[in-house]
């Protein structure tokens, strides 16, 4: 078999170059009939593959070119990724796509890519500077620039969530290849990565959340009713900044969660909240309704000092001339209020966890609490109802709410 005689049934086998080619007439994906050629050193290795081919090509469509890697994931961002999810997860994607993937990966052939090649970029993924590697000093004027590009390595490694997050991507891009037959099997799967661990900082205690709310309630601070929501309602960020006056009635005390205010693409967009079971009609304990109430007063004291410049976008909100809150601005807000009032600095996210001691320190009954935290059973709202505050901070943060009716 080593010779350059042709054995029976071996037509479309022949030399080429250093070795030997071959070929077999397939159905293309696109509905075309094309040949496909396969190449090795040795007629034997030849051989094999086109035994292989020939196997494929009578059980399904074959492409006879893949492209690089870097032509796939354009076409997967555009016509998989953005038409099937939501904008927020595509504009995730494709942020790691363009800075991790495609420089590591993109030149690389579709059908050439080996599980080595992706191991090895994965490992030079977690060790390497993000600054140096993406140019993010260089890309400073001169004088502003301050560790990589004048020889002082800042060591802007990634996390080890967002490694596995780049590789989740990655691994999503070629099971949708695998689909659409451009390669056999999706070579992203069979990579272990350690684990991530991540550490959230503890979660406010009531005392820390009263604190908090004291200080924005003494310096009038216009997002007061805001951090009263997200705190005692455990509201996400994007739900809260997403409530337009509709969806908030004092009268039935009631407030509905259909939609979240995110920034996406440079532009905010008001779509729809993170899963179907963030939709909710939330009952409003006293503190909220009275603090809903002082905003409204508020805003409309803004609406009429702006006059014909205020926007009417109807969110609850806003900026002094009416336009929806950025997402952005709002956390900075609530950093800044986080350090004037004396309490540990945590993410918005992190108010979440304080929700249901709240609840328990106003004295919200159970059943509404649980409707209010979304737990789908009422021992997992009893289990968090035995952390009770003292006395002492329960009847300071009565004497917050009683404070606010008066102002009404």
């Amino acid at each position: 078999m080593s010779s350059s005689k042709r054995a029976n049934r071996e037509g479309s086998i022949y030399p080429h170059r250093n070795g030997f080619a071959a070929y077999a007439w397939v159905n293309t994906p696109d509905g075309k009939r094309k040949r496909k050629y396969v190449y090795g050193k040795t007629r034997d290795v030849v051989h094999a593959k086109w035994l292989t081919l020939l196997q494929q090509a009578a059980a399904r469509p074959v492409a006879t070119r893949a492209p690089k890697l870097k032509e796939y994931l354009t076409y997967w961002l555009d016509q998989v990724v953005r038409t099937s999810l939501k904008p927020k997860t595509a504009e995730t994607y494709a942020m790691h796509v363009r800075l991790y993937i495609i420089p590591g990966l993109g030149e690389k052939r579709l059908d050439k890519l080996t599980v080595r090649d992706v191991r090895e970029w994965l490992n030079r993924l977690s060790e390497e500077c993000q600054c140096c590697a993406q140019g993010k000093d260089v890309a400073r004027p001169p004088k502003l620039r301050r560790c990589c590009a004048i020889g002082k390595c800042c060591g802007q490694h990634l996390s080890r969530r967002t490694v596995i997050d780049v590789r989740a991507v990655l691994r999503s891009a070629l099971s949708n290849a695998v689909g659409d037959e451009l390669i056999d099997r999706n070579i992203a799967m069979g990579i272990k990565l350690p684990s991530a661990r991540t550490r959230q900082p503890a979660p406010w205690s009531v005392e820390e959340a009263r604190q908090f709310l004291v200080s924005a309630k003494d310096d009038a601070d216009p997002l007061y009713a805001a951090y009263v929501l997200i705190l005692v309602l455990g509201l996400r960020r994007g739900e809260l900044l997403g409530l337009t006056w509709p969806m908030v009635d004092l009268e039935t005390t009631q407030l509905e969660v259909g939609y979240s205010l995110q920034r996406i693409g440079g532009r905010l967009v008001h779509g729809e909240t993170k899963t179907e079971a963030s939709d909710a009609v939330l009952p409003l304990p006293a503190i909220c309704l009275t603090a809903l109430r002082l905003h409204q007063q508020t805003q409309a004291a803004a609406m009429e000092a702006a006059g014909p410049f205020w926007v009417p976008t109807g969110y609850v909100f806003t900026t002094r001339d009416g336009l929806p809150l950025d997402p952005r601005n709002f956390h900075r807000a609530f950093r800044a209020r986080s350090a004037k009032a004396g309490v540990r600095a945590i993410p918005v996210h992190g108010t979440r966890h304080t929700c249901g001691s709240l609840l328990a320190a106003l004295d919200v009954h159970p059943r509404v609490a649980m409707q209010i935290m979304r737990h789908s059973k009422i021992a997992v709202t009893m289990e968090i109802y035995t952390h009770i505050p003292s006395e002492l901070t329960r009847n300071a943060l009565r004497k917050l709410g009683d404070s606010l009716d008066g102002l009404t």
